[in-house]
């Protein structure tokens, strides 16, 4: 059952996700510790809906066992529309009204930037799960007693994002017949800082790189640029989309383009992406932090079976991981703090070393200029490349490509090629 205050969302049917009743321990009642979930439009966007559900599961694994030091986990939602102005209310009410000890959530730059002051003025840690911006932990790094209440849980921040697109094409562009490639992103604000490392750093890869465009937020067809990328002799197009992937994807397969097709492409996350554009981006490789058949950690398919038992067989999108995650390791820090005094907190939280679904979560230190975002590497957060096959029974399955630790097949070409 959901419950909310004025400006929540009533009758959320996720899996019983949030509530906000009173907590029983033993024959005493105790005050529960309350957690903020920020979460956009959660009735419909798949982004909102992992990161309620992904949490809920976290909530009730923590309650099946003890709590937080005795204490129940309740959660509280804010459902911010993906609107900054609207997370910004929602915010307050879940610190001032609901008086939650912290706050996860956030799915996209432009609402968390817009909450960076807010997280700072009232002091309650925060944990995103959605949103890469790296301007969030330049603020920790420039400001830190100002701003250090802000961690990121994931996904890795968006230059790490890049760093990953160009750790794949060196590492397997030769291999899977990629020489040469053009590099295509969406023109919104959380490509800023990708579209900056790509310019400096893709010239240091062994994939000549035949074209690279920024191409305007409004682009709903594809067939110019696609007219360009063929005469540019591009072997793949590499992409970095999430507001304008479907209709790319949908200019592409369907239309026999002859070059391959990769990269972030948020959309294509979703496990029942390829029943939805009907097998449109079979053989397209896309990037996740986990998908429902990877092994990333031990903990990653009990969670991935949890979440599906839960939610109609649909799997996560990569919020629902993250924020699983989030209010794990915050219980974590909790306990090793012994503390819910936000600068507490902060201290255990910047000690953190947590596996989790996505791999073993650490934060950048204060005088990192990533300051409190988990830290990419083989031996923490490594996303994924995985590829769109069609199974013999004619469904569409995620099988990883890269990296080898992950990898259960071999890429394979367009069978039009």
């Amino acid at each position: 059952m959901l419950k909310t205050t004025a400006g929540g969302v009533a009758g959320l049917s996720l899996a019983g996700c949030l509530e906000t009743a009173g907590s029983i321990v033993g024959d005493e009642e105790v005050e529960p510790v309350r957690i903020g979930v920020l979460a956009p439009d959660p009735d419909s966007n798949p982004t909102g809906q992992s990161i309620v559900s992904g949490a809920a599961i976290a909530r009730d694994q923590l309650n099946d066992n003890g709590g937080i030091d005795g204490r129940d986990v309740e959660l509280v939602l804010g459902d911010t529309n993906g609107s900054p102005l609207e997370a910004r209310r929602q915010y307050q009410r879940l610190i001032l009204d609901e008086k939650v000890d912290a706050t996860i959530g956030i799915a996209t730059t432009e609402v968390l930037m817009a909450l960076m002051d807010d997280i700072a003025e009232q002091k309650v840690p925060h944990l995103t799960v959605g949103s890469a911006t790296s301007g969030a932990s330049q603020l920790v790094n420039d400001q830190y007693e100002k701003y250090k209440y802000h961690f990121r849980a994931g996904p890795i921040n968006d230059v790490n994002l890049a760093e990953t697109q160009i750790d794949f094409l060196d590492d397997m562009g030769g291999e899977i017949g990629w020489d040469s490639v053009a590099i295509l992103v969406e023109d919104y604000d959380w490509t800023e800082r990708l579209w900056r490392v790509y310019r400096n750093r893709l010239g240091d890869v062994d994939v000549d790189v035949a074209m690279q465009r920024r191409y305007p937020p409004a682009t709903d067809d594809f067939s110019g640029i696609y007219d360009e990328v063929e005469r540019s002799g591009a072997d793949a197009a590499i992409v970095s989309a999430a507001h304008t992937g479907t209709q790319a994807v949908m200019d592409w397969g369907p239309a026999e383009r002859p070059f391959a097709f990769g990269g972030i492409h948020v959309p294509m996350q979703l496990s029942s992406y390829y029943e939805k554009v009907d097998g449109a981006c079979r053989y397209a490789a896309g990037y996740a932090f986990a998908t429902p058949t990877a092994e990333t950690t031990d903990k990653t398919q009990p969670f991935v079976q949890e979440y599906q038992n839960r939610n109609g067989g649909d799997a996560p999108v990569y919020t629902g991981y993250i924020a699983f995650d989030a209010i794990k390791l915050f219980a974590d820090a909790a306990e090793r703090a012994g503390t819910f005094d936000p600068d507490g907190l902060v201290g255990a939280l910047e000690s953190t070393s947590f596996t989790g679904t996505t791999g073993t979560i650490e934060f950048h230190d204060a005088d990192h200029e990533h300051a409190h975002d988990v830290i990419y590497g083989e031996d923490n957060v490594h996303p994924l490349y995985f590829q769109w096959r069609e199974n013999d029974d004619g469904e569409g399955v995620q099988r990883t490509i890269w990296p080898d630790t992950y990898s259960t097949t071999d890429y394979v070409e367009p069978d039009w090629f």
